[in-house]
């Protein structure tokens, strides 16, 4: 895959640049915003981006690749106490997090992650009121208008709409998109639930008390 990794600490990014090289990525790095911009001229798989940049917020960057429609994926790098920063960096369209200090082998297993899900999007056209979810295409239109969605919330949505109105399980959702079933991870479906939910209507997703959610 190519990974872009934002961060303006030469050390780290040297580090999980030749990290990540030797799994045989290609990797490109930028130390502020205006680099990080001038390399996003070009395509890239995956995203690495540090919050807190030279000349402003990793948060910036991030909503304004949501707001032009691009659908990387993003993981933040934040720091152990910024609960809050993980919370705005996911509603801004971020797709997974790491918390600094962090091991490099856990770093490079959740790029993999994120690239496998970018690539296997199962082939299924989803229609229910005036949504439709195109699974194969990683397409969404409401009203007939497309929807800007994360490879995040594609993971959710592809699991609640292969389910054809079953309920899926909170665990599973979890296991699916995050992993593990930690009370972070579980923070952060909540978080994205409700992203969802604002971009394809409140009754896209079903809260199902105890239980979890689904696609009616």
């Amino acid at each position: 895959m190519r990974v872009l990794i934002v961060d303006d600490d030469p050390e780290l990014a040297e580090l999980v640049s030749r990290s990540l090289a030797r799994e045989g990525h290609a990797v490109a790095t930028a130390a502020d915003l205006e680099s990080a911009r001038a390399a996003l001229v070009e395509a890239f798989d995956v995203v690495i981006l540090d919050l807190g940049l030279p000349d402003g917020s990793g948060l910036e960057l991030c909503r304004e690749l949501r707001a032009a429609g691009a659908s990387v994926p993003i993981l933040l790098l934040t720091a152990q106490s910024a609960v809050g920063e993980r919370v705005a960096g996911l509603n801004a369209g971020a797709d997974d997090y790491v918390v600094k200090p962090f091991a490099l082998a856990e770093l490079r297993a959740r790029v993999r992650a994120l690239g496998r899900r970018r690539e296997s999007a199962p082939s299924v056209t989803y229609r229910t009121g005036d949504l439709e979810i195109d699974l194969s295409a990683r397409r969404a239109r409401r009203l007939g208008l497309e929807v800007e969605l994360t490879p995040r919330e594609w993971v959710v949505l592809e699991c609640l709409a292969g389910s054809r109105g079953r309920v899926v399980s909170r665990d599973r959702l979890l296991e699916e998109g995050w992993g593990e079933s930690s009370e972070a991870a579980s923070a952060s479906l909540e978080v994205l639930v409700g992203r969802i939910r604002r971009k394809l209507g409140r009754d896209a997703i079903r809260t199902v008390r105890g239980q979890g959610y689904a696609i009616d």
